[in-house]
């Protein structure tokens, strides 16, 4: 009898997320009500060299890579050694929620991977949309925008090759084009001719970041597109709990969406807890301290220091007394110290914001006392914005379909208050002109990008106007 495919409507998801995806976050978030779970991008070459080991230890299967190190003796030769890297770990919670997301841009290489892992995971989502350079140096993640025949021809060898064999669905992340026409066309081609099960897009285009609102104008136009060839719709960007799912789906009168958090999950996994408390009573969002414990448990557990450290460290508000402490941290026993620090404080006394519930909006930091005041904010004006957004949406159909003014934010650097205050009034000219210098290097840099951006926007051959 075969397994049922999973399904991708009406879930809170977990985004794909590069070292923040790893397993204690995936196991935490799933602890909390996630019901879909991405795996970082995993790059094919990387995956077709493991071994696949059941880690009867840990009860975790895991992809084993050799790597080769050279080194020298005390006679000055260098010797070579061998060094094993965990490049994949499945946790048997995960069963039947975890989505592997590949990066390749070679179809062989592509169906080469996923053969090598098919067996552990729940399906297979290609990464169309990371813009890192990482991904893209290679002609990977949104560079694959570029070259759609491409791009298509990757997912159909994995629908045919992997994805029905073994019954297991396939499907990619894309990020929107510019230019509706642009994005409408991109999104048919996929839908009508590679056999995916679902289409995740994250509002952004290829040269947006995530400090920049979502786009959200061409929605109501392409999730009735997708749908129509039985193509299911995960949403990304700036999605920050449980409860905006139930908002978008009643905002586009849709019950079969699905949205996917990312930096909001990294800095608290607890978002997925649902706010109505007859289905989950026993879980709610919880404070910073509380998931930092959870999290060096499981990362104690299952996984390295330095990434156990990074995905802490993204859960400690900047400001926090904590911050510095757990940043000069160098293994989990110094690591555990400060944890015992934290537990033994009075939490009613105490003013330090690791104590609260953080909230990440476009990359900005925003604080709640308790699991109401984060669920008034959600429920409440958040809530009211995305109501009002596509509720005035069809009055404004020309204006939205409009091309998007997507150039990258402009970058200003300052000169911190404490900084400012050392100085001596003489010093400001000089504190001025290297302000000025510094925005003059964020303004290069912008110009970079801009020119990127014209890249970007070779879509099928055609320019792309960017307004």
């Amino acid at each position: 009898m075969l397994k049922r495919m999973v399904d991708y409507t009406n879930k809170v998801c977990l985004a794909p997320m590069v070292r923040s995806g790893e397993l204690p976050i995936r196991l935490l978030s799933l602890k909390y009500d996630c019901d879909l779970v991405w795996s970082p991008e995993l790059i094919d070459k990387k995956l077709i060299s493991t071994t696949r080991v059941e880690n009867a230890k840990l009860g975790t299967v895991d992809y084993i890579a050799q790597n080769n190190h050279n080194h020298s003796n005390n006679n000055n030769k260098k010797q070579s050694q061998n060094h094993e890297t965990v490049v994949f770990r499945k946790h048997p919670n995960e069963a039947g929620k975890l989505i592997l997301q590949l990066g390749t841009s070679d179809p062989n290489l592509a169906v080469a991977a996923a053969e090598k892992v098919i067996q552990d995971v729940d399906g297979i989502d290609l990464n169309c949309g990371c813009p890192k350079s990482f991904s893209t140096h290679s002609g990977m993640g949104a560079e694959l925008l570029k070259t759609p025949e491409l791009l298509c021809s990757i997912l159909t060898n994995l629908v045919e090759k992997v994805g029905k064999p073994n019954n297991k669905p396939i499907s990619c992340k894309i990020r929107l084009l510019p230019n509706y026409e642009a994005s409408r066309r991109l999104v048919e081609q996929i839908c009508s001719t590679t056999g995916i099960a679902n289409l995740t897009i994250h509002c952004r285009t290829p040269i947006m970041r995530n400090r920049q609102d979502p786009i959200w104008n061409y929605l109501p136009k392409l999730i009735p597109l997708i749908e129509s060839f039985g193509i299911s719709v995960v949403l990304n960007g700036n999605f920050q709990s449980r409860s905006d799912l139930q908002t978008v789906q009643q905002a586009l009168n849709n019950d079969r969406l699905s949205i996917m958090i990312a930096e909001a999950a990294e800095a608290n996994p607890s978002v997925f807890a649902s706010m109505e408390k007859e289905k989950t009573p026993t879980k709610s969002v919880q404070s910073q301290h509380s998931l930092i414990n959870e999290v060096y448990e499981l990362g104690s557990k299952y996984h390295l220091y330095s990434g156990t450290k990074f995905m802490i460290m993204n859960m400690i508000p900047g400001k926090s007394k904590y911050y510095q402490k757990f940043s000069q941290s160098k293994n989990f026993e110094q690591m555990k110290q400060i944890i015992d620090e934290l537990n033994s404080v009075d939490k009613d006394e105490e003013k330090d914001k690791i104590f609260q519930i953080m909230n990440k909006n476009c990359q900005k930091s925003h604080f709640f006392q308790n699991a109401q005041g984060f669920e008034n904010y959600i429920t409440g004006t958040r809530r009211d914005d995305i109501l009002q957004f596509f509720g005035n949406w069809e009055s404004n159909q020309e204006e939205m379909l409009q091309d998007l003014k997507d150039s990258p934010t402009k970058r200003t650097v300052e000169i911190p208050k404490h900084k400012l205050k050392r100085q001596k009034k003489s010093d400001g000219h000089e504190a001025q002109e290297k302000l000025q210098k510094d925005n003059a290097v964020g303004v290069e840099m912008d110009a970079k990008l801009e020119v990127q951006a014209v890249s970007a926007n070779q879509i099928n051959g055609q320019t792309v106007q960017t307004v």
